[in-house]
């Protein structure tokens, strides 16, 4: 979440008179995140997140990523609920850009994962995973595999301002990812960005997730793959192989998780970690002016993807 377009107060009015959602009481940006520009908005029949959809989200997509909220809320999942407006509608456009409302989701994300966190994210990822096996529409991972290269041309001419030898060590890793990586594994809808402030708490339970903005149909262990990455290393980027095992544990008591799967784990979080690596870096070097958000560090992917390399099996992530 971020604020890259400025919502004036008269657009703003103009906007909600569409709806049936009482009398605006508070509206604020909010600075976290890269993709979006999105606003903490009240009125006097509750509190809302209201998103302009911007960057790399592509307008053919916002249909998916709402029709899965409603559709995982439908099954008792918790996340945020798009509302509709007094045409029934959810998705329509504000400043320019699409536009939509959702509720909001109460909870706080942690600062610093706990194991109790991960042991509770696992599994709820799983059962996010289920819910969304009847999910009527389809939506190709457009940051996997094939669009690493293309993403890393990008950025290959300055990525010796971040780190001198980064550009040849992308490339390697990059030709070592196309070998390896796996052709058949169990898919479906993964949520493909799961980071602590895409998960809420209340007390210790598990109170939902947002942010489906980069959801899309995949391999089920790519999803864990990116929660390794996101959750089990500490501040220093030590891996902390305890998070792990409770994560994939939990994960593994609510669906079943066949050998395959566990196998491919290592080239996965390589994969993971070169995802983000590549659009970190990117944002690193293309970072907009005046935008109310601060880039997040490449490097820290470079360092989890070293951790990744050296691993030979999914012991190294605690399993037995």
């Amino acid at each position: 979440m971020a604020v890259y377009t400025e919502v004036s107060d008269e657009e703003l009015t103009g906007f909600l008179t569409q709806y049936d959602l009482g009398d605006l009481t508070a509206f604020k940006g909010i600075a976290e995140g890269v993709e979006n520009s999105n606003f903490l908005m009240r009125t006097t029949h509750g509190t809302y997140i209201l998103t302009l959809y911007e960057k790399r989200v592509r307008a053919e997509d916002l249909p998916f990523f709402l029709g899965l909220m409603h559709h995982l809320s439908g099954k008792g999942f918790a996340c945020p609920l798009p509302v509709a407006g007094k045409d029934g509608e959810s998705l329509r456009e504000l400043c320019g850009r699409p536009a939509a409302i959702v509720t909001f989701l109460d909870g706080l994300s942690p600062r610093r994962a706990l194991p109790d966190h991960c042991r509770l994210l696992g599994e709820a990822l799983a059962r996010m995973h289920i819910a969304g096996g009847d999910f009527a529409l389809r939506r190709d991972n457009s940051l996997s595999l094939a669009d690493w290269r293309p993403l890393f041309e990008r950025s290959r001419a300055r990525a010796h301002e971040v780190r001198p030898d980064l550009a040849e060590a992308l490339e390697r890793e990059l030709d070592h990812l196309d070998a390896a990586w796996p052709r058949d594994l169990p898919c479906g809808v993964i949520h493909a960005d799961l980071f602590p402030d895409n998960v809420f708490f209340l007390s210790e339970r598990l109170s939902g997730f947002i942010d489906f903005y980069f959801a899309c149909n995949d391999f089920y262990a790519y999803d864990l793959a990116i929660c390794l990455n996101a959750w089990c290393f500490e501040r220093d980027n030590a891996f902390n192989v305890t998070k792990a095992r409770l994560l994939l544990n939990s994960y593994r008591n609510a669906r079943a998780v066949d050998a395959a799967e566990l196998e491919a784990l290592p080239v996965l979080a390589r994969g993971a970690a070169v995802r983000f690596l590549l659009t970190r870096l990117y944002d690193w070097l293309n970072h907009p002016e005046g935008a109310l958000v601060k880039p997040k560090d490449p490097l820290e992917y470079w360092d989890k993807l070293r951790f990744h390399q050296d691993v030979r099996g999914p012991g190294a992530y605690g399993l037995d």
